[in-house]
C-alpha cells in the first residue's frame, strides 16, 4: 500500500474516518494536519502535502507564517490561514510560558521595577491576539520629571514583534500618581498612531512606590 496516496488507503484508516473511530490520539501529525487541509489537489494528496509540511517546519512551529505555508505545492491561503488558526489556539490553550494581562494588576511584574527610579522611565509591553505579554522593553530614560517619548519609538518594536496590542507604562519619581496633560497627551497622540498602525494601545499606567495608576480606568481614552 503506498501510505501518501490517500485513494489507495482503507476507508476506515483514512485521517478523518480514523479520528471519528479511535480519537485524535491516534492519529500521527501528518494524518492531524491532513485533517486541517481537508483536501489535497491534483497529484498531490492531503497525506503527501502534510508530510511536505512536517518536512519543512521541523521542530520551528514558531516561524510559521502564511507565506512559508503557501511555498509549498498545493497549500493556499485558505489552508494556510487554517493552519496557522489551529496552531495559534493550540499554543495559547497549552502554553504556560507567556503570562496574559486581564487587567491593570497583572502588568505590575512587567513594570514594577521603574517604580523607585530617579528619573521616568517609560516601558511599553507587546502583547498577542490572547492578551499575553511577547516582550517589555524600556522605551526611553528621561531627566526627573520630563521624558521625550514618540511614537514611533514606542511602537518600532511591536510592529517586529507583530503585536496585536500594547500596554505603556511610566513612573514618576515624585510619587504623584495623578496624570499630567503631558501624559495625557502623549497617550492620546499613540492611541492615534496605534489606530494607523492597527496595534490598540490597551493602557497606559504610571507607576510610582506608592501604587499604580491606569489612565484608561481614568476614562482618559
Amino acid at each position: 500500500m503506498r501510505y501518501n496516496q490517500l485513494k489507495d488507503t482503507p476507508k476506515f484508516e483514512r485521517p478523518r474516518e480514523k479520528l471519528l473511530i479511535k480519537g485524535p490520539a491516534a492519529l500521527s501529525d501528518q494524518e492531524l494536519i491532513a485533517i486541517l487541509l481537508g483536501s489535497g489537489v491534483k497529484g498531490r494528496d492531503a497525506l503527501e502535502i502534510g508530510s511536505t509540511i512536517l518536512g519543512k517546519l521541523g521542530d520551528d512551529m514558531d516561524q510559521l507564517t502564511i507565506a512559508k505555508l503557501q511555498e509549498i505545492e498545493g497549500v493556499g491561503s485558505i489552508k494556510a490561514c487554517r493552519i496557522l488558526a489551529a496552531f495559534e489556539l493550540a499554543r495559547r490553550y497549552l502554553s504556560k510560558e507567556r503570562k496574559a494581562i486581564r487587567c491593570a494588576d497583572d502588568t505590575l511584574p512587567f513594570v514594577q521595577h521603574i517604580a523607585d527610579k530617579k528619573q521616568e522611565y517609560f516601558v511599553c509591553m507587546s502583547l498577542n491576539g490572547a492578551n499575553e505579554v511577547i516582550k517589555s522593553r524600556v522605551v526611553t530614560v528621561g531627566l526627573l520629571n520630563s521624558n521625550q517619548v514618540h511614537p514611533r519609538e514606542v511602537f518600532s518594536d511591536p510592529i517586529v514583534d507583530r503585536a496585536a496590542s500594547v500596554i505603556v507604562a511610566h513612573n514618576h519619581p515624585s510619587g504623584n500618581l495623578e496624570p499630567s496633560p503631558e501624559d495625557v497627551a502623549l497617550t492620546k497622540r499613540l492611541v492615534k498612531a496605534g489606530e494607523i498602525i492597527g496595534i490598540t494601545v490597551l493602557d497606559h499606567l504610571i507607576v510610582t512606590k506608592r501604587g499604580h495608576a491606569s489612565l484608561k480606568a481614568k476614562g482618559y481614552f
